[in-house]
């Protein structure tokens, strides 16, 4: 048992980390989450934060592009050329995505300063394509309603999750304590 333990510690030690990481951060975020009170349309901060950002690059295209709460459900309306095209919900916001992307860089952990860096920097990265996205999916929704399962539930999450993967590859090859050095 012993020796099969050993020979798959480096997994294990991957795994753990992952899980582990993946807990805390759902754990932190969840308790984020819980103060606000999603029976009275309540919405989180961060959302509100990506629904405005995401208004922000819609009004570059068109200045009758702006926000307003949704006083049915926790979420938020986007406006686009004056019709109500969107809402913004938690989910959106890519938090979820940023919580699976930092657990993998842990588990496949390098040295600390460039952990951290390319944590910040790779969330930085994923917020900022989460506000492209946003605005480009409002975009074409209103030019494409019909479009809307097509581009929402297919094409966007592929790029997302495509640069994620992206990162991840970047991370392991380049940064992480398994990537090959060049030798001295």
């Amino acid at each position: 048992m012993k020796n099969i333990l050993q020979q798959y510690k480096p997994f294990l030690l991957f795994l753990g980390k992952f899980i582990a990481s993946y807990l805390i951060l759902t754990v932190i975020y969840q308790t984020y989450l819980n103060r606000f009170d999603a029976n009275n349309a309540e919405v989180d901060s961060f959302t509100q934060i990506v629904a405005d950002q995401s208004a922000t690059v819609l009004s570059w295209f068109d200045s009758k592009s702006y926000t307003m709460p949704h006083l049915k459900e926790p979420s938020v309306k986007i406006i686009y050329k004056g019709k109500y095209i969107s809402r913004i919900i938690e989910g959106c916001n890519a938090i979820s995505v940023m919580i699976l992307f930092i657990s993998f860089v842990i588990a496949f952990s390098g040295k600390f300063r460039n952990t951290i860096i390319f944590i910040v920097l790779g969330c930085l990265l994923i917020h900022v394509l989460n506000i492209g996205r946003i605005a480009l999916l409002c975009v074409a929704l209103y030019q494409l309603p019909t479009y809307e399962h097509l581009f929402h539930g297919v094409i966007f999450p592929l790029v997302i999750y495509g640069i994620v993967f992206l990162l991840w590859v970047v991370w392991v090859n380049k940064y992480s304590l398994y990537a090959e050095r060049p030798a001295k």
